[in-house]
């Protein structure tokens, strides 16, 4: 079956041609004019990737965002103007996986779905990874401290494998950057990203989010019990 996308944005410029293109590659494309629209049709399920513009009318991309988050780990990527470093931030803080600066071509907007689907992809028939209390299994997607689940949006996910199978070894940003997000290098934003998702980790997973130390000037390190 092909990929499934969800693509909300009032502007019909990039409504039109995006929808367009990621039809002609393959993926199967609902749209949205406006934040409750996109909402409701998050809701109703079986999306693989949810595509939000920041701002809409009705209701705003990031609360929509905050919203799904709150009950779906579907992958989500946000659609943001290129000044607007506050709302980038805001967005990846509720739980967005990743952005888009305006102006992108539709082609941008191709790759970084399917950027998103191969991760998700590759996590298929991996072995469960243990760490200390924490065990992370792959294939489920479930995270769990002494049994009890956490629930983790997909880039948090991504992190903390990454996190556990380095062993105690420190990760760079750049390192974290280019294995859960696939980004080749590390501007501020991308590096604010890394750091993001760190601490919503460390809230998350409560006395075992502890374990994972910032090592300044390099990046994080899940410590070894």
């Amino acid at each position: 079956m092909s990929p499934r996308v969800l693509l909300a944005d009032d502007e019909p410029d990039i409504l039109a041609p995006v929808s367009y293109t990621l039809r002609a590659e393959g993926f199967e494309v609902e749209t949205a004019a406006d934040g409750e629209e996109a909402l409701e049709a998050a809701r109703r399920g079986g999306f693989d990737v949810v595509v939000l513009d920041i701002m809409m009318p009705r209701l705003s991309g990031t609360e929509v965002c905050k919203r799904l988050r709150a009950e779906s780990i579907v992958p989500i990527i946000m659609l943001t103007a290129k000044d607007a470093e506050v709302d980038r931030i805001l967005g990846l803080e509720l739980g967005a996986d990743d952005y888009i600066v305006k102006p992108f071509s539709p082609k941008e907007v191709v790759a970084r779905v399917r950027a998103v689907l191969r991760r998700a992809g590759a996590r298929d028939g991996a072995a469960p990874v243990v760490s200390g209390r924490l065990v992370i299994d792959p294939d489920r997607h479930t995270v769990q401290v002494d049994g009890a689940a956490i629930e983790l949006t997909p880039k948090e996910f991504d992190l903390l494998r990454a996190l556990a199978e380095a062993r105690g070894r420190v990760l760079s940003r750049e390192f974290l950057l280019d294995r859960v997000w696939g980004y080749a290098s590390a501007g501020e934003i991308e590096s604010r990203t890394v750091d993001v998702h760190v601490r919503r980790l460390r809230m998350k997973l409560g006395d075992e989010g502890q374990r994972i130390t910032t090592v300044k000037g390099v990046g994080y390190r899940l410590e070894v019990e």
